[in-house]
């Protein structure tokens, strides 16, 4: 999404992996909105580009499937793309299936772009629609119906009926805002939401939870595992000159009231405060 990580993932040079540099890929109708809208916005009004700019760079490719960064893998995702395939349809989304106490479908919106699939012919139409939309509004506010790139899915089922599928079987991907309606050991993938990683300036790491009440099961299973994850990639970027916005991510640390030192062995202790140091 900027040069500064496109040279990092480079100097990285990550296996079975082909960079796109976003500077040489920009249009004029994404240039003219951009100074309008916040990196995150930005970011967003990118979604629906991202199949189309990967369909361009590789005509042997025939089906992308978008993913959000904050998603992480435990399981082979095989089971998903059967179901997709089973459907013979062109567009693959995926319901937040939020738990009754996390709902908030009526302004984030039924379905959540996390996870979405498009054909390079089939899915054309709704992608195309999804592109036109998202360049004409695309904030991080909830207005008319609207919220960035997300609330636009809300009618594709029938505004798309044959060229849209919804993934059924719901617990192949779950997030901190269903974790109390499905166990996590049916998920093939898990998305983070809310999750926070900020690096002081003694380098130490501090994560935040967000506000979701999360089973004692899934934080020891799943959330540990991904903050291991995420400690590798943090020192394999230790050699790259990362540009972090450090002072607006350390003044979050003035909230900390206490630190955790064995996050890793006290991952309840870390959910009863929300924040904790990861070493």
């Amino acid at each position: 999404m900027d040069d500064e990580t496109h040279q990092a993932l480079s100097k990285l040079n990550p296996p079975n992996v082909r960079l796109l540099e976003l500077s040489k890929l920009e249009t004029e109708a994404l240039l003219a909105v951009k100074p309008k809208r916040t990196k995150g916005e930005y970011c967003w009004t990118l979604t629906p580009f991202t199949p189309k700019f990967v369909f361009e760079a590789d005509s042997t490719v025939e089906r992308v499937t978008y993913l959000d960064a904050d998603l992480w893998f435990r399981k082979n995702p095989a089971p998903i793309f059967a179901e997709f395939d089973a459907s013979r349809k062109h567009v693959l989304i995926t319901d937040h299936a939020y738990a009754a106490e996390h709902d908030q479908s009526a302004t984030s919106g039924q379905y959540c772009v996390q996870f979405m699939t498009f054909t390079r012919t089939g899915g054309e139409l709704v992608r195309q629609w999804w592109e036109q939309k998202c360049v004409e509004w695309c904030f991080a506010r909830f207005e008319e119906g609207k919220f960035g790139d997300q609330k636009y899915l809300d009618d594709w089922t029938e505004r798309f009926p044959l060229q849209v599928h919804v993934l059924q079987n719901k617990e192949l991907l779950l997030a901190p805002w269903n974790a109390t309606r499905f166990p996590y050991g049916n998920s093939v993938a898990w998305h983070f939401h809310a999750l926070r990683v900020l690096i002081a300036k003694n380098q130490a790491i501090y994560v935040e939870f967000g506000p979701y009440l999360l089973p004692k099961y899934t934080l020891e299973h799943v959330y540990k595992m991904y903050l291991l994850d995420l400690k590798s990639a943090v020192e394999a970027l230790k050699d790259f000159q990362i540009p972090f916005k450090s002072q607006k991510e350390f003044s979050k640390l003035s909230v900390i009231k206490a630190k955790i030192k064995t996050p890793l062995r006290q991952l309840r202790s870390l959910f009863s405060t929300s924040v904790g140091e990861f070493l």
